[in-house]
């Protein structure tokens, strides 16, 4: 039987001054970097000092995925599901071709500026990663120090969102309760009430793009649900601003739809070793482990058969 492709579209974290070089050895996604890099705001990601400010993270990760599509896709298995984590939901519409590749990465764009805006308007934030703790004592941890759910990663773990000002106290607590803080190098809390200042904003952006019917679903990061007009993309892309994302909910998605390979676009390969840890019967593998285009067609060609 053959087998049956998933794509997973990353978020912020993981993004280097090497991330492009890759898609960059094929001509049609070097022309389409090229191009993006003519923005002087993207022309940024080339700059180690600002590549993890949010109004340069957002942009160039979608850059990066997309151009990493363009050099894959064409003679690839159609995927069954793309399922993009944060902004790499965003990323997931341009892989199905609801989004132009270029009118993405712009999206991208404004949507960081929109959250930098809620930002600017209260006092700094943070996000943390949790894990090791029952979800009743995480709620009572973020309850104290003002942190909310931003990212369902697991059965026990999540990411947080909230003031910078006590993120030592939240990380603090969750060790002497047996927990396992991580403070990410995110500024904003994404997913959280804390930007909901951006999501009418964002959709109203979302509205006047140019959307085309996807050519394959894509799941939703509030809802882990199939999305396959752009109607309920529009309404819920917005939304994910300000709601947790439940990837948890994500991948049991991915495996119930039957996916039996699963490709990460890169950068990075967060997304791809938890969906392995989760569902070990998918193959899973990023981009970014592999040395060339041509070894991750070679991958993909034995694991579909």
């Amino acid at each position: 039987m053959a087998g049956r492709l998933v794509i997973l579209c990353p978020g912020q974290g993981a993004q280097h001054g090497a991330m492009f070089d890759m898609a960059r050895t094929d001509p049609g996604a070097c022309r389409l970097l090229d191009e993006w890099f003519a923005d002087s705001a993207l022309a940024a990601t080339l700059d180690d000092a600002a590549r993890f400010s949010n109004r340069v993270a957002q942009p160039s990760i979608v850059a990066a995925t997309l151009a990493t599509w363009a050099a894959l896709g064409p003679g690839m298995p159609a995927p069954a599901l793309v399922a993009g984590y944060s902004i790499g939901e965003l990323s997931a519409y341009g892989v199905a071709g609801a989004l132009d590749p270029v009118d993405a990465v712009k999206l991208a764009l404004q949507r960081a500026r929109l959250m930098d805006a809620c930002l600017a308007e209260g006092a700094p934030q943070a996000m943390v990663a949790l894990s090791g703790l029952p979800r009743v004592e995480v709620d009572a941890l973020l309850a104290r120090t003002g942190f909310h759910p931003a990212i369902v990663t697991g059965d026990d773990s999540l990411v947080a969102g909230g003031p910078s000002a006590q993120q030592e106290a939240l990380a603090q607590a969750a060790l002497a309760t047996g927990g396992k803080p991580t403070i990410l190098p995110v500024a904003v809390a994404s997913h959280t009430p804390l930007m909901q200042g951006a999501v009418a904003p964002f959709a109203a952006l979302l509205r006047e793009a140019r959307w085309r019917m996807p050519a394959f679903p894509v799941l939703s990061g509030i809802s882990a649900e199939p999305v396959h007009d752009a109607a309920k993309a529009i309404e819920h892309l917005p939304r994910q601003i300000a709601e947790p994302i439940l990837w948890r909910e994500c991948m049991d998605a991915l495996a119930e739809a039957g996916a039996t390979v699963a490709l990460e676009l890169g950068p990075g390969a967060a997304l791809s070793r938890m969906l392995q840890a989760r569902h070990p019967e998918i193959a899973c593998r990023s981009v970014s482990e592999f040395r060339s285009l041509d070894g991750v067609r070679s991958w993909l060609d034995r694991n579909m058969d």
